[in-house]
């Protein structure tokens, strides 16, 4: 296996657990009372577009060649450690 494709595995698996942990915060959004359940709802909705630009940006390095993919690396990292930290943020709201 290369190291794009170990890097594609890792972003993928990452994206996975990222989808459970938001179906979770959107399971405990709605148990909550009308006015919270709003704001987590708005969390939740901005978790799955930050997770769909995710997606995006994976099936732009999956189609990038294997000299490019290095190139689109740091952008990667960049946006994925936005939504680790969007992601803790957010459960942490939730609890």
């Amino acid at each position: 296996m290369s190291m794009k494709e170990a890097y594609e595995k890792k972003l993928e698996a990452q994206l996975n657990e990222w989808s459970a942990q938001i179906d979770k915060l959107k399971a405990q959004a709605d148990l909550a009372e009308a006015d919270a359940q709003l704001q987590y709802q708005k969390q939740v909705q901005e978790l799955r577009a930050m997770q769909d630009e995710a997606e995006q940006k994976l099936r732009e390095l999956q189609q990038s060649s294997d000299d490019a993919w290095n190139d689109l690396k740091a952008g990667m990292d960049n946006a994925w450690d936005s939504i680790e930290a969007a992601m803790k943020a957010a459960s942490n709201r939730f609890k």
